[in-house]
């Protein structure tokens, strides 16, 4: 697969810096997220890693590490690469496995993390890049479609469902973050990845989701849902709405109707 020069460009300077900082520490790298979907987006998408090693990383090896995630930072401002350092026992044993794990998210690195998400491994295991290491159709690779769809179910309530409630307030007067463009992308989009892998099994990117809620939702919601698109695809096009509180308001009707749906999509799969 080719990736964009961007990607390209990051993923050479990361590995001339671990290398030169903990040579042999990575064996492995593998891309995922939305580089591996094929959505990359210059503008909006961070770069999503696995590396792999023999062992954990220990102290000298976290210290080297920080390191070059401060360096690539510098290099590359503005692009997030974000992603853990699991053993090749990790992969195939899951997130389980992989608990206490380092990591980095938006340019924070941390020496250890909470449980993953299993949605690493399934994107990973089913679309995944390889960048150094062998084949993916080589690793063993953890996937359980039952506990990604019990990870997802949950993630409905305990991250988009507590999001909403927290912005409900704002539909009258609107806040900072309910105003901002990306914040109704990143909604409008982001609960329809959920419900997408409960109705299909499978991972998809946010403008995937998008395309997928223009598909199977009434068009009731197709202006909030375009409205997102359009944002999300940086394009230059007029704002579908004048007012922000209005759309707000669909943002929040949206993503309460999504994970509503979505619940009832993975109670009647675990019904039948």
């Amino acid at each position: 697969m080719t990736v964009h020069p961007r990607v390209a460009e990051v993923v050479a300077d990361y590995l001339d810096l671990v290398d030169a900082e903990a040579g042999g520490l990575v064996t492995g790298l593998y891309l995922e997220g939305s580089v591996a979907i094929g959505d990359f987006r210059p503008h909006a998408s961070d770069v999503d890693f696995v590396a792999v090693g023999e062992d954990p990383p220990d102290a000298v090896a976290l210290a080297a590490l920080e390191r070059v995630h401060a360096r690539l930072g510098e290099r590359r401002p503005g692009l997030h690469f974000d992603g853990a350092y699991l053993t090749w026992q990790d992969l195939a044993g899951g997130p389980d496995a992989a608990v206490g794990r380092p990591s980095i998210e938006e340019g924070r690195f941390r020496a250890t993390s909470d449980r993953l998400s299993p949605v690493t491994w399934h994107t990973l295991a089913r679309y995944g890049v390889v960048c150094r290491g062998p084949a993916v159709a080589d690793l063993d690779i953890w996937a359980d479609d039952e506990v990604l769809a019990a990870w997802q179910d949950a993630n409905l309530d305990e991250y988009w469902g507590r999001l909403l409630a927290r912005t409900a307030g704002l539909v009258d007067s609107p806040g900072p973050f309910s105003r901002t463009d990306d914040a109704t992308a990143w909604t409008v989009t982001g609960v329809p990845r959920l419900h997408y892998t409960l109705t299909t099994g499978d991972i998809t990117s946010k403008d995937g989701a998008g395309r997928h809620a223009l598909r199977v939702f009434p068009e009731r919601w197709h202006r909030v849902v375009r409205e997102g698109l359009r944002i999300l695809r940086a394009e230059d096009d007029q704002s579908l709405y004048g007012d922000p509180g209005e759309r707000w308001q669909d943002v929040l009707a949206f993503g309460e109707m999504v994970i509503a749906d979505a619940h009832r999509c993975y109670a009647e799969r675990h019904r039948s």
